[in-house]
């Protein structure tokens, strides 16, 4: 990138001013180029626009927005036009509160269940993650307001989140925890991508030039602004010179003169301060004229019915669910009065107003509903019995209710940003709320209300239905009444496996970390991947959602497009009584290649709403990269030629249909070097067998079976060539290997 034309002929210390904030939420102007300050406040999934001063972080004093459903329930829609829609009213907000750069969305992968941000994250799969977020940044840049994808990368605990050291092999990278900003950054073209705090194999991500430099502008071709986690720059000129552009908050200008010390030093080429200082310049085009105002009661209704289409309904026995009018209805949990609907932290809305389920439940069931609390939403009060009376009173109105329905979930001091989980149980009160009132009420379903998995074991077999809430922002008590009676109808889709127990977890050895650093052990087998691959049953797997109608899918089809792609289709029918929508899940199983693979993979997906009654062909796109690995050796992606399953699934666990395909792939002629390992240049297609001639050439007649050479084989295999050669390859000539390895190379080459 050249200069900003307004930039042309400032000064050097002027040029770097431009690189880190005046204050905490805004760049600097430049008043001589009429370059305005650019405002950049906190999302993803609301407007945290701070009242008065700038200068302080200021959590709590902020301007009233409307608070969207956060990304752990719009993970759970599976549906870009829910992360679209959302975008977009949080950018015309945007505009109507002067803020020119939201920070949002959040596609950082869930790796354990016990990550304490896991509710600012979609998903944890990369694929559903990076369709959303790409989603959720073309609404927002759609109505003139910025957007900042985050956090970049391996930002997965809060433990340590400062400083700790995130040890990801390069496979694990690319398939796993890069792929989401990958696609949001090459589909979408965020303004701003936002650095993580921690470290990626021992440097920071701020100052990692591999991640920022290499892999994003060189390889993703990233045009936008780099900016800094708030507080995430180490070593200023370091992370200038590893493409950080912009660092947030402001240091006092510590920072920035820094930066001019070392261009002066000739530490520091000034053509990068030029090429930062553009780029943070260019943010300038967000800084329009703010929109004038919004309508908060029109984005009040969009949050309601955004979040209907986000919860999960995880079990329903007997067709409890939906309420039937009339039906004698009691209502327990200080939740459904007091909602829980966004997390705890940098993300906290300012909501326009905040919708309780108990009044959205009275209001729908026509009459007065009865109430108890149950429980106190911080633990047990000073004494046991303050609890025990609160399950009393909650008995009583179960007993005589024909259906008791359960609020229960996580509040702020369970779960929050700065700090990871420690368990993913519910506090013991709740756990005996519900069981006491399930063994009193002829039937008993629970709402759940959390920002990061929650364990269903020790009730779950005791209850008839299970309406999974998440967090559904200020209307969700709106939503979660139109679903209790079926004015809408449950469509959502589980983002996150919910494990049996937290160990189940892949991660579950190694989370979070000791000392410093934190060894991603369990490689590309993240989630469900690895609860699959190592045949551990979920208690509900990713994926699994019901619905009040029913859906039938037949006729796949899969024609191969390629040498490396494919296409699906597949017909869905709406076999029920009521309107509802269908998620298509289509998985890819294979063992094709020289690397582990999980047992499937999520590869496509789309929501399809259909009438009762209704069918409608289905048709998705397999690429190249669905049936790909990264392969460390060739340092890009590579499709082995081989068979690949293709599955269309209710969820990661239940395979519905079927059909396998041969794929040509990858062609590649391994290069070999005298490193390569003796095992490699005997299985080599072009090399091996001249290498086999020489050596059985030059073997006595009575030498050993070939039985016994292929044993000998296995044993050295792995030794380099090198080795073999001078140790015990007197029969190799090293002319013959020299002749071998220009061979290969050149074939490779012509290839």
């Amino acid at each position: 990138m050249t200069d900003h034309p307004d930039l042309q002929g400032l000064p050097l210390e002027r040029k770097a001013a431009l690189l880190s904030g005046q204050d905490f939420w805004s760049t600097p102007p430049v008043e001589e180029v009429g370059l305005p300050s650019v405002v950049l406040t906190d999302g993803p999934h609301g407007v945290r626009r701070q009242e008065g001063d700038l200068g302080t972080l200021g959590i709590t004093r902020n301007l009233p927005a409307t608070c969207f459903p956060p990304a752990v329930a719009v993970g759970n829609s599976w549906d870009p036009s829910v992360a679209e829609r959302t975008g977009a009213a949080i950018g015309r907000e945007a505009r109507a509160l002067g803020v020119h750069v939201v920070l949002g969305p959040g596609v950082n992968i869930k790796r354990s269940p016990l990550g304490g941000r896991n509710f600012e994250y979609y998903s944890e799969d990369p694929l559903l993650s990076g369709v959303l977020g790409a989603a959720h940044v073309r609404g927002q840049q759609a109505q003139g307001a910025g957007a900042s994808v985050k956090h970049f990368a391996a930002n997965n605990q809060e433990t340590e989140r400062m400083r700790i050291s995130a040890e990801v092999d390069e496979r694990t990278l690319r398939e796993i925890y890069l792929p989401a900003f990958e696609r949001v950054v090459t589909e979408a073209a965020p303004a701003t991508v936002m650095c993580a705090y921690n470290k990626v194999n021992g440097v920071y991500a701020s100052q990692n030039r591999w991640l920022l430099t290499e892999v994003l502008r060189e390889q993703w071709g990233f045009a936008g602004v780099v900016v800094s986690d708030w507080g995430a720059v180490d070593d200023r000129a370091a992370a200038l010179a590893a493409g950080l552009d912009l660092q947030m908050p402001g240091d006092s200008g510590a920072g920035n003169r820094r930066v001019v010390e070392a261009v002066r030093a000739g530490e520091l080429d000034p053509a990068l301060v030029d090429t930062s200082a553009a780029r943070v310049a260019a943010l300038a085009r967000y800084a329009g004229e703010p929109a004038d105002g919004f309508d908060a009661d029109a984005h009040h209704a969009l949050a309601r019915e955004l979040a209907a289409q986000c919860a999960v309904l995880l079990r329903n026995e007997r067709g409890t669910l939906p309420l039937a009018p009339g039906t004698r209805v009691a209502v327990v949990g200080e939740f459904a009065r007091t909602p829980r609907f966004q997390g705890g932290g940098s993300s906290n809305v300012n909501a326009t107003r905040v919708e309780a389920a108990l009044d959205a439940v009275r209001a729908l069931a026509g009459g007065d509903v009865p109430f108890a609390a149950g429980f106190p939403v911080d633990g047990p009060g000073p004494e046991d019995r303050d609890a025990a009376a609160l399950r009393d009173e909650a008995v009583a109105l179960a007993r005589a209710a024909e259906v008791a329905v359960v609020f229960v979930g996580l509040g702020d001091a369970e779960e929050s940003e700065g700090f990871d989980r420690t368990t993913i149980d519910l506090p013991a009160p709740q756990v005996e709320v519900v069981r006491a009132v399930a063994a009193a009420a002829p039937r008993t379903v629970v709402v759940l209300s959390h920002g990061g998995v929650v364990s269903l074991e020790g009730w779950h077999d005791d209850v008839d239905a299970v309406l999974d809430g998440a967090l559904l922002g200020q209307a969700g008590g709106g939503a979660l009444a139109d679903l209790l009676y079926g004015v809408a109808n449950p469509s959502g889709r589980l983002a996150e496996t919910v494990p049996v127990r937290p160990a189940d977890s892949p991660s579950s050895l190694s989370f979070p970390g000791e000392q410093g650093r934190v060894v991603y052990g369990e490689g590309v087998l993240v989630g469900y991947r690895g609860l699959l691959t190592q045949g551990r049953p979920a208690r509900y797997p990713f994926g699994h959602g019901l619905s009040y109608t029913t859906f039938a899918t037949s006729d796949l089809r899969v024609e191969v497009t390629g040498d490396d792609t494919a296409s699906v289709s597949v017909t869905v029918a709406n076999t029920g009584d009521r309107a509802g929508a269908h998620v298509v899940q289509v998985y890819v199983s294979t063992a094709a290649g020289p690397v582990r693979r999980p047992l499937r993979e999520l590869r496509a997906f789309t929501k399809v709403a259909l009438g009762p009654g209704e069918s409608r062909q289905v048709t998705l796109d397999l690429g190249r990269r669905a049936f790909a690995y990264w392969d460390v050796v060739e340092s890009g992606w590579v499709v082995a030629p081989g068979e690949y399953a293709v599955q269309v699934c209710a969820d990661a666990e239940t395979v519905l249909l079927e059909q396998t395909v041969a794929l040509a792939g990858d062609d590649l002629v391994p290069v070999l070097t005298m490193d390569s390992s003796v095992a490699e240049w005997f299985t080599h297609p072009a090399a091996g067998p001249a290498l086999a001639e020489a050596l059985t050439a030059s073997l006595p007649a009575d030498a050993a079976s070939p039985g016994d050479q292929a044993m000998v084989l296995q044993m050295i295999g792995s030794m380099p060539m090198r080795r073999f050669a001078t140790d015990f390859g007197a029969a190799l000539p090293a002319d013959l290997l020299d002749r071998l390895v220009a061979e290969t190379a050149a074939a490779r080459t012509a290839h």
